[in-house]
């Protein structure tokens, strides 16, 4: 068990009703899970949708169905994220949203866009594109109704500054992304309020030794948590490493990026109003190639991150529950396995491979012990 202070070869975790307890109920079921880690349940603060359906553009049941193919990869917590689109479009997709969030679906919704670079794009439609108005950030988070948990912005855009202060005030996340911000200028934003690097390294111009840019500023500050796509595509593991050097577990965050096509397989997705081909589980924009999110699930981030980039257990499981929790202000009930918290849990074999997933006392996944 990875427990918040150790990893511990014996012991048990108690469940009652939806959350974990302190002690056994009178007439507990005692499963004998010896051989195989239990951790707590993963977050993804970044995701666009899965099992063929699309955070963006699907219907309630579509949503569902995303929803429920990435808790069967062990996200038992998970943030809706958003494409660039108009923006009545997508103050409409935020009040859909927002009740999903209300009925504890999902645990907010996440923007990314449309306040980006238009040279710092990625899978995002450029006509599409605006500055970061106030105003216009405004509307996105009236319309989430309370949900709104981070917005994704290209802080050196007009209005970007103010933006960022308007988005702290309001108690949501402002995390600097698909910028093409300079070191100066991540620092000001920073400084204004920011405190989330939207996949670090994607989508912002590379570290240079005469012009340090957002990526130097980012892992230096100790107010910034990094998202990082453990995919094996969109980083090196020698980038992966670099940032785990720098900030630490407590400052990164896995995600996803996933679009439609994660757990569900090869073929050809919309990405907002984008065309996207997925072959061998990389997603490219049919138009011109660009990587366009990722078919990644969180388990595979897990054994990934043990197996090839060489962290620990424990730095892993920081990185998939406990840092993303804190960041989401529900680290009280959610992200490392103590009592009082929702009984969340994780379990993997000895290789790493996932043999159950529980979610607030219920088995999404019934442990595979054979």
């Amino acid at each position: 068990m990875v427990l918040p202070t150790e990893t511990v070869e014996t012991g048990q975790v108690t469940v009652d009703g939806t959350r974990i307890a302190a002690t056994a109920p009178e007439n507990a079921q005692f499963i004998d899970v010896t051989g195989h880690y239990v951790l707590p349940g993963f977050v993804d603060l970044h995701n666009h949708g899965g099992g063929g359906a699309s955070f963006t553009s699907g219907s309630v049941d579509d949503i569902l169905k995303g929803i429920h193919t990435h808790r069967l990869h062990g996200t038992t917590t998970l943030v809706a994220s958003t494409v660039t689109g108009d923006m009545d479009f997508l103050a409409q997709r935020a009040g859909l949203l927002s009740e999903l969030a209300e009925q504890g679906e999902i645990a907010g919704i996440h923007f990314e866009g449309p306040f980006i670079s238009p040279c710092r794009k990625g899978a995002h439609a450029e006509d599409l594109l605006r500055d970061p108005h106030p105003a216009d950030v405004r509307k996105l988070i009236d319309a989430a109704r309370g949900q709104a948990k981070m917005l994704t912005l290209a802080t050196e855009l007009p209005g970007g500054l103010d933006s960022v202060r308007l988005l702290a005030d309001q108690g949501v996340i402002a995390a600097i992304g698909h910028t093409d911000a300079t070191y100066e200028q991540t620092v000001s934003a920073i400084d204004a309020g920011a405190t989330v690097a939207t996949h670090l390294f994607n989508a912002m111009p590379p570290l240079g030794h005469r012009s340090p840019g957002p990526i130097t500023a980012l892992l230096e500050d100790d107010r910034i948590t990094v998202e990082l796509i453990n995919d094996g595509t969109h980083l090196h593991p020698a980038a992966l490493q670099l940032a785990f050097h720098h900030a630490g577990a407590d400052r990164v965050a896995f995600i996803t990026d996933a679009m439609d096509a994660a757990g569900f397989g090869d073929g050809r997705y919309w990405l907002g109003p984008l065309e996207v081909e997925v072959a061998d589980g990389v997603a490219r924009l049919v138009a011109d190639g660009t990587i366009a999110g990722s078919t990644l699930t969180l388990d595979r981030a897990f054994k990934r991150a043990v197996t090839v980039d060489g962290l620990s257990v424990e730095d892993a499981v920081q990185a998939l529950s406990a840092t993303p929790a804190r960041l989401l202000g529900m680290s009280d009930r959610i992200g490392s396995l103590e009592p009082g918290k929702d009984a969340d849990l994780v379990l993997l074999d000895a290789d790493y491979e996932l043999k159950g997933v529980m979610r607030r006392g219920e088995w999404v996944v019934g442990p595979q012990l054979g």
